[in-house]
C-alpha cells in the first residue's frame, strides 16, 4: 500500500483508540481487526489511572501495579534507547481482511496497478488464495501497528511490509524483525511505566536556615517497585516490566550548598531512601540531605530530586530476569533559605 494510504489508516486507528481508552466504560471482546478496522479496545475500572487493562491493537496492557497519583509520570531512559515505534502482530481474520481491502480497491484511490497487485497477492493465489478463507480459524493476517504516542515519528514508518499470513502456533517470518515477541512486549510495557512523584519530605520543611542541615527522605509507602504487563492473548505470550527504585540524586538548585552524602546520591536502604527527622537528631548528620551556605534572598532555590529506577523484565520463555535501560524521574520543589538572625543584648 502507498505510504499515504498506510499513514491515514494508522492515524485513524490511533484516534479511535484514544477515544475508546478515554472512556472507562468502554469494553469489547477482543477480536483482531474488529469490524475491519484493525483494532478493538477494552478498558476496566481499577487502580492508578482508572484502567486495569487497555488494548491497543493486539497488545493488552495490565496497569494494575503501575504507579499512581496526580504527579506520577513516565521514566526517561538513562540512554538514547526508546521502545519500538511500530510492530507487527495479528490484526485480521480472512473475512476481516476482505472487508478491509475490497472497499479500498473499489474506491480506486490507490491506482489500478496497485489494486491489481493486491488482488493477485491476496485473492488470485500469488501466494494467497481468496484471503486464505480455507484457513479460517487456523491463523491470522498480521499487519503493522504504531505504538500509542509514536504516530508521526520516522520510526513509525519502518513497518512497511505488506500484510502477511501466519498459521496458528507458527512463528512469523524470520526476516521481519519487528514481529511481536516477549522482549518487544517488555519494551512496550516500559513505555507504559508510571512512577510516583519524587517530591521529598524535608525537615525543616519549606523554609530552612543557612548552615543548618536539612534532612530529606521519601515516603516508603509510595516509594516501591511498580510494574506493567503487556500480552498478546491470541499468541499466548506476555512480558512484565518492573521498575525498582534504587537511589535519588539531589540537586540543591545552587552551587552554594553541600549535600549529604557528598556525592549527592542517596542509596535506598532497608526499603527507604533517607531517614525521617525526629526529636533528638538535631546534632546528627542526616544520611540524606543538604546544607545551604547562602540565603535564597527574596526567592527560593529549586531543589530537584531525581530518582533512578532499575528496570527488568520477565516473560514467556524467559527463565531469568532480563535488564532494560535504567530510567529516571525527577521533580522540583521550592526551598527558602534564610539567614540566622542573632539578637545581642
Amino acid at each position: 500500500m502507498p505510504a499515504v494510504a498506510r499513514i491515514s489508516v494508522g492515524a485513524a486507528l490511533m484516534a479511535a483508540i484514544t477515544v475508546l481508552v478515554s472512556s472507562p466504560m468502554a469494553r469489547a471482546d477482543f477480536v483482531p481487526g474488529g469490524n475491519g478496522t484493525g483494532s478493538e479496545t477494552q478498558v476496566e475500572g481499577g487502580q492508578g489511572d482508572g484502567a486495569i487493562s487497555a488494548t491497543a491493537g493486539a497488545v493488552v496492557f495490565d496497569r494494575s501495579n503501575n504507579g499512581s497519583g496526580p504527579k506520577a509520570g513516565p521514566v526517561s531512559s538513562a540512554t538514547t534507547w526508546t521502545p519500538p515505534a511500530c510492530y507487527y502482530a495479528p490484526k485480521y481474520t480472512p473475512e476481516q481482511l476482505q472487508k478491509y481491502l475490497e472497499p479500498i480497491w473499489e474506491a480506486g484511490s490507490t491506482g489500478y496497478e496497485w489494486d491489481a497487485e493486491q488482488r493477485d497477492r491476496y485473492v488470485e493465489g500469488h501466494p494467497y488464495k481468496d484471503f486464505n478463507k480455507d484457513k479460517a480459524g487456523e491463523g491470522y493476517w498480521w499487519d503493522s501497528y504504531v505504538t500509542p504516542g509514536r504516530v508521526g515519528e520516522p520510526g513509525a514508518l519502518d513497518c512497511d511490509e505488506p500484510i502477511f499470513w501466519v498459521d496458528e502456533n507458527d512463528a512469523p517470518p524470520a526476516d521481519i524483525p519487528q514481529a511481536i515477541t516477549p522482549e518487544m512486549l517488555a519494551q512496550l510495557a516500559y513505555a507504559e511505566i508510571r512512577v510516583p512523584s519524587t517530591e521529598v519530605d524535608l525537615a525543616p520543611n519549606g523554609t530552612t536556615k543557612v548552615n543548618l542541615p536539612t534532612w530529606m527522605w521519601l515516603d516508603g509507602a509510595e516509594f516501591k517497585p511498580v510494574s506493567v504487563t503487556a500480552s498478546v492473548p491470541l499468541l499466548g505470550i506476555e512480558a512484565t516490566t518492573t521498575a525498582v527504585p534504587v537511589s535519588v540524586r539531589i540537586d540543591p538548585g545552587t552551587p552554594d550548598a553541600e549535600t549529604y552524602p557528598a556525592s549527592g546520591v542517596c542509596e535506598i536502604q532497608n526499603g527507604r531512601i533517607g531517614e525521617p527527622y525526629a526529636a533528638g537528631k538535631a546534632n546528627r548528620t542526616p544520611p540524606c540531605g543538604v546544607k545551604y551556605l547562602r540565603s535564597s534572598g527574596d526567592h527560593a532555590y529549586q531543589l530537584q530530586a531525581t530518582i533512578t529506577w532499575k528496570i527488568h523484565w520477565t516473560g514467556t520463555g524467559v527463565a531469568n530476569e532480563q535488564r532494560l535501560p535504567d530510567g529516571t524521574f525527577g521533580g522540583e520543589q521550592d526551598v527558602v533559605v534564610q539567614e540566622i538572625q542573632a539578637v545581642n543584648r
